[in-house]
């Protein structure tokens, strides 16, 4: 089942798609997607994002290989939008990319899982976009607060799936579309670091709990992203998420 979170006639509501795509509300009414206000799927609790989890996207800016070790580095809960929302791009930036990322939701309390274990402890799967700015990266190994802790800059949804409706999330088609036009096609089955390898490798060194969220970084193809620019991450089986982009004018709604 697909899981999601919206405001409704000024209510949040827990949503579930409807048989047709739709958004089905709590009294089993349906309405259409641009009929309500999306937020992340759940409140989430630890955000861990992965980088240079992709040989390709590794290659792709300019490192030779991919780290042996997981590269990890946390997110703060502002950092999270909702489908259909937009995401600001500075106006002093010269280079914003998408980032199309598969999420892992844990469902349970959990320490030192081991790698056969490990995806008796996913709750599910949802469908992320980590935007990245070069201008502000000074070492891709430790991404600085501004890179990837800005407010909205990740979009997440619009729906979280339950682990036992994806059969195989190390063989899921990763795309990204910028105003239509196809920019990114991956596939999970190309991470560096396995999902099972990396809820062990967590797990060996902190606690993990319900509601923490893992993202598995992304493959190549990434590309700039203008303000004015829809941005579309589709992961196979969990979800198509929108996203627009915006300018400064979006401070004035924080």
């Amino acid at each position: 089942m697909k899981h999601g979170r919206v405001v409704y006639q000024g209510q949040v509501l827990a949503v579930t798609e409807s048989a047709d795509g739709r958004v089905q509300l709590p009294d089993g009414s349906i309405v259409a997607e641009t009929a309500v206000q999306w937020l992340p799927p759940m409140d989430f609790g630890t955000i861990f994002a992965l980088g240079l989890n992709y040989a390709d996207h590794a290659k792709e800016i300019a490192f030779n290989k991919a780290p042996e070790e997981p590269l990890v580095f946390l997110k703060g809960p502002n950092a999270l939008n909702g489908h259909r929302c937009h995401t600001r791009r500075p106006a002093d930036v010269t280079y914003m990319h998408f980032e199309c990322e598969l999420g892992v939701v844990i469902g349970k309390t959990c320490r030192n899982v081991k790698r056969e274990d490990a995806y008796s402890v996913v709750a599910g799967y949802v469908t992320a976009n980590d935007y990245a700015i070069r201008d502000y990266l000074e070492n891709y190994y430790r991404p600085n607060l501004r890179v990837k802790n800005r407010d909205g800059a990740t979009p997440v949804g619009p729906w979280l799936v339950d682990a036992t409706d994806i059969a195989d999330p190390m063989n899921l088609r990763l795309r990204s579309w910028v105003n239509g036009e196809l920019k990114q096609d991956g596939n999970t089955a190309d991470m560096v670091h396995s999902i099972p390898a990396l809820i062990a490798h967590l797990s060996s060194m902190m606690t993990l709990n319900p509601g923490d969220l893992i993202l598995t970084g992304t493959p190549d193809g990434v590309a700039d992203s203008r303000v004015g620019d829809e941005i579309v991450t589709e992961i196979e089986g969990v979800g198509r998420l929108v996203n627009f982009i915006g300018g400064d004018e979006l401070l004035s709604g924080h």
